[in-house]
Order: structure tokens, then sequence, then C-alpha cells
């Protein structure tokens, strides 16, 4: 079985620079105030949190933040799938559940939720 903490360890190692990127930029005020975030993903298998500071530093824990901005709980199968394919149809169609816990969760997810294949 696929390990989704390694699979965020990657997707957060792409998203760091492309975060501390724009912050530097024109727009970096209007990304800065969307940070820090923090998803939740739970799977049957796991739970972990995808975390990006202030700074646009990202991070992958064990486990569930005692803030989240978000939780998604999606089968384990679909999320290793979205997170290992650009291609959508190769996502295997199935229930995801997405609870915002804050205004800028939500937006942040809304914006972002193709960059990561749901």
């Amino acid at each position: 079985m696929t390990s989704i903490e390694e699979l965020l360890r990657a997707t957060a190692a792409q998203v760091e620079p492309e975060v501390q990127k724009q912050l530097k930029g024109f727009l970096g005020a209007i990304v800065r105030n969307y940070l820090p975030q923090d998803w939740v993903f739970r799977t049957e298998h796991e739970v972990v949190t995808l975390r990006v500071d202030v700074t646009g530093h990202a991070s992958v824990e064990a486990g569930a933040s005692a803030r989240p901005d978000v939780t998604v709980k999606i089968p384990h199968d679909r999320l290793a799938a979205a997170l290992t394919t650009r291609d959508r149809a190769k996502v295997p169609p199935g229930p995801i559940d997405v609870t915002p816990h804050t205004a800028k969760g939500k937006a942040a997810f809304d914006y972002l939720r193709a960059r990561i294949g749901l």
C-alpha cells in the first residue's frame, strides 16, 4: 500500500518553491493573508497533515492538526492516485468529503483543489 504521508511529502516539495516565489512577487501580500494553512487528509488507513507556514515552508506530519483549515476525507486509493498522476481519468471515482474549518482554508482549497488532482 502506498503511503499518503510519503506522497504528500513529494507534493509539499513541489508546492514550497511555488508558494515562496509567490510570496516575493506582486501578489505576495494577498498570498500571505491565506497563510498559514493546515490541511488534514483522512483515509481509511492514514491521517496526515499538510502544512504551509507564513514563510511558504511546506511540511507533512502524521496525524491531524489541532487547528485544521480544511479536512479532506477520501478513500486511500483515490487520494494516492490523485497525488501520483496528472491525468484525472486515472483517478478512480469515489466519495470525497471536504470540510473547510476557516474561510481562508475554503478559499485556498477551492483554488488549489485541481492542483492536487481532486
